[in-house]
């Protein structure tokens, strides 16, 4: 994977960039501000860019703002933000594209290298990944009006675990129920939200941007 890194703090920075690079991924630049994001972004086009949220010079969502006009520029470039917090300001710019390859992970709760690797190369191959704790406070923010009020609660628990990025074989294993099983509330998930079937539209992330929106 070719990867942008956009970090303002120079020891995380730079550590992702070795840690990634150990990894076999091509860091083709590593940058500190949202306007040289998104230069980057424009420049090499890559398969991810890694954005912390909070960057110079207020410190509170450059790096957000800057991700949804990169993402503007470059359509559908893959952006990965990685936090301390949560920012929902600008979230929703970046949510609402239905063309998915996008992922929010807060840097505290990543304890596995693997599975942020894996949460990369989810998100550069066009899904949507999200730490759990950044899809509950989606949620409360948006309890005004819920369109899955026809869901059944099972049907809600697995569209909640698709928003965090789980496949159909980890959600039957969280849940103690066969592969097929889920297969059957995604497809009933799907025939709720009349998502049809839409080769210009990927269907499971628009269910996810349906629950987040509720």
């Amino acid at each position: 994977m070719r990867i942008v890194v956009a970090d303002d703090a120079v020891l995380l920075r730079e550590g992702l960039v070795r840690l990634l690079t150990e990894a076999g991924c091509e860091v083709v630049a590593a940058v500190g501000d949202g306007p040289s994001l998104v230069g980057a972004v424009v420049a090499h086009k890559p398969d991810v860019s890694v954005v912390d949220v909070r960057m110079p010079p207020s410190h509170s969502d450059e790096g957000l703002r800057a991700a949804v006009e990169a993402r503007a520029k470059v359509p559908g470039s893959p952006i990965l933000l990685l936090s301390q917090y949560v920012e929902l300001s600008y979230a929703d710019d970046l949510l609402a594209d239905a063309r998915g390859s996008i992922g929010y992970l807060l840097k505290d709760r990543v304890v596995d290298v693997d599975d942020f690797l894996d949460g990369l190369r989810r998100v550069a191959s066009g899904g949507t990944v999200l730490d759990p704790e950044v899809v509950s406070q989606l949620m409360v923010r948006r309890r005004a009006s819920d369109p899955l009020a026809g869901l059944t609660p099972r049907e809600r628990e697995v569209l909640e675990l698709m928003a965090e990025g789980s496949s159909n074989t980890a959600i039957a294993r969280r849940l103690v129920v066969t592969e097929g099983a889920v297969e059957k509330h995604v497809r009933n998930i799907f025939t709720k939200l009349n998502l049809t079937q839409d080769s210009d539209q990927h269907r499971r992330v628009l269910a996810v941007l349906a629950f987040l929106r509720s």
